[in-house]
Parts: C-alpha cells; structure tokens; sequence
C-alpha cells in the first residue's frame, strides 16, 4: 500500500505543468528586482554591528537596532535620528552598555562631564 503513495508524491513533484512561469503582466518578478531606474537592486542588504563592524547575519536573534532620535532645547523630537545596531556577539559579553556609550560620544550625543 505504500508503493501508490510514494508514486503520487514523485509524479506530483516531477510534474512541469504547475510550475511557475513568468507572467507578461508583470516582467522580471520571478527575476532580479529592480528599481524605479531600472537598476538592479539587492533584495537582501546585511545590517553592520556600529561598535564592531561585524556583518550582521540575517537569522542573527540576539542583534538589536535603536535609533536615538534628536530634540529641541524643549525636549521635542525634531524629525532626525541616528540609528545604531548592536550585534548579540556584544550584547552575550556584556559590553553593549558602554559600546553604545562610546558610540554616542562620538557622535556628540553624551557628555562625560559632569
């Protein structure tokens, strides 16, 4: 009784006629993706870690992104952001803390002064 099964599943897998073709509606969305120029794009850009410069692999689940938005004298949040991404390599050795410390610092953000 399994000799059927097996052979429904190899004839269903090795049939061509269900296949995805390309439709003339809509050229190259079985291709590379494309902008509004016309120039082929990546459909898939890696996130760097800003304190290490390590690329950040996509399945990575420890990894953070923050961005610190900027204000006026009055606290207001005034449209801009700088955005930072921590690798978990950093956050599992407990360094995240004064990574991004160092981060903000250089981009004027922190103050050491007291």
């Amino acid at each position: 009784w399994l000799k059927p099964f097996w052979l429904k599943l190899t004839r269903r897998f090795t049939d061509t006629s269900d296949r995805a073709q390309p439709c003339a509606d809509a050229p190259g969305l079985l291709g590379n993706m494309q902008n509004d120029e016309g120039r082929i794009v990546d459909l898939y850009l890696p996130r760097k870690c800003s304190a290490t410069n390590r690329l950040i692999p996509a399945k990575e689940h420890g990894a953070v992104q923050l961005n610190v938005g900027m204000v006026d004298e009055a606290g207001r949040y005034i449209g801009e952001f700088f955005t930072f991404a921590l690798a978990g390599f950093i956050r599992q050795r407990g360094e995240s803390d004064s990574c991004l410390n160092r981060l903000l610092h250089e981009k004027g953000l922190l103050t050491f002064s007291k």
